[in-house]
């Protein structure tokens, strides 16, 4: 497996292209053949959302696109939004002559505030004309979704049989989707059924888009999807899951270091858990932790914050067994071995130059059993409360 340029349009079938004006966007993404997706968890589903789950159901699973906007969440809008987000499946629908329900719908911007239609379709044309498979194409609907992000989110791999994935996504707040982020559309041109798809999908997402957390909240518009073209042929589905997984994993931890005025990258790893679920619990806890995230923010070596997180999520755990590492990637210093703390000025003044890198990793032991999950957050500044204290005005 290698990375390749290019985002979504190093895949042989895709087209794509999008524009971006102020805070207004769209991205049109063509990909014909099965698809899978998945969807957020909370119970206020924006209008894109229930259509596009509409049409996997009508369409059985077969797409020829996806239509998406920024500018506009198009949730808590009512019978309005149903209908503007059919409108949007519609636009394209007519231009490839094919039904709407083979057609995606994703929308991200302010909730609670109908679509501006009149934009949308006054820009459609234009987006349509560009269509390209280049990688500036791809970057170009990229960044169409974008919103608080500072920086587009794309990655892509060609496997050993030739097979191609590759995935872009937007997310930089309201991030922790217990599904997915934000937004995120995946292409490969592997020659799998929409079964098998939804499948893996559910996997990779389970390890991925669902560790990530920046500030706990659940969107409303949520949506991982994924279409195969089946224009690069089958290939081993070990394989298949393995690139799917890196794709997914690469583009989470995008989402964790672009976090709405994050500085710091980090990744929190619990080892020797009970189970996978006790494992990805107390991961998580630690960072989605408001303390243990400002700590980090501060270069502040509160490990007992870290321990508290674990403590709280719910997994089994022996205090007299937890050891807890901070790392840069090249030192590493504990802080808590077997259950004893290590909090002399020596260490803690190792603690606190590692903390200066812009990526921590954080190692948890919790010496009970086998099960592993890494997650992924980032730092607590003002920055993010600047950005959300003023979001709308």
């Amino acid at each position: 497996m290698k990375a390749v340029e290019g985002g979504i349009c190093a895949v042989r079938g895709v087209r794509a292209y999008g524009i971006k004006e102020g805070k207004m966007g769209l991205a049109v993404m063509l990909a014909k053949g099965p698809a899978a997706a998945v969807f957020t968890l909370n119970r206020v589903k924006a209008a894109p959302v229930l259509v596009t789950q509409e049409h996997l159901k009508s369409s059985g699973r077969l797409f020829n696109g996806i239509i998406a906007n920024s500018g506009g969440a198009n949730a808590f809008t009512h019978e309005q939004g149903i209908k503007d987000a059919r409108e949007m499946a519609g636009l394209l629908a007519r231009r490839l002559g094919v039904e709407p329900s083979t057609i995606g719908v994703a929308s991200t911007g302010v909730i609670g505030r109908p679509l501006n239609m009149q934009w949308i379709r006054g820009h459609f044309d234009e987006v349509f004309e560009r269509l390209g498979s280049t990688p500036e194409c791809s970057l170009a609907a990229n960044k169409a979704v974008m919103t608080t992000d500072l920086v587009p989110k794309s990655f892509a791999v060609e496997l050993e049989s030739g097979v191609r994935i590759g995935a872009i996504a937007k997310g930089s707040g309201m991030i922790e989707p217990n599904m997915g982020t934000m937004l995120s559309f995946i292409f490969t041109d592997a020659d799998i059924s929409r079964e098998e798809l939804q499948r893996c999908l559910k996997r990779s997402v389970d390890k991925s888009y669902n560790m990530v957390v920046v500030d706990g909240d659940t969107s409303t518009n949520d949506t991982v999807t994924l279409i195969a073209t089946g224009q690069g042929g089958r290939p081993g589905m070990k394989e298949f899951q393995e690139g799917l997984d890196k794709v997914c994993m690469e583009i989470a931890k995008q989402i964790a270091r672009d976090g709405e005025g994050a500085t710091k990258l980090i990744e929190a790893t619990v080892e020797g858990a009970r189970s996978l679920k006790d494992a990805r619990k107390a991961a998580k806890a630690i960072v989605r932790s408001p303390l243990f995230k400002s700590a980090v923010y501060g270069m502040d070596p509160n490990w007992g914050r870290a321990v508290c997180a674990v403590g709280y999520s719910s997994c089994d755990v022996d205090p007299a067994r937890v050891t807890l590492t901070f790392s840069n990637g090249k030192d590493a210093v504990a802080l808590v071995e077997d259950g004893m703390p290590r909090s002399d000025e020596a260490t803690l003044a190792r603690a606190k130059a590692i903390m200066g890198g812009d990526t921590l990793y954080v190692t948890v032991n919790l010496g009970l059993g086998r099960a592993k999950a890494t997650a992924w957050g980032c730092d607590l500044t003002h920055k993010y409360v600047d950005i959300n204290a003023s979001y709308t005005t």
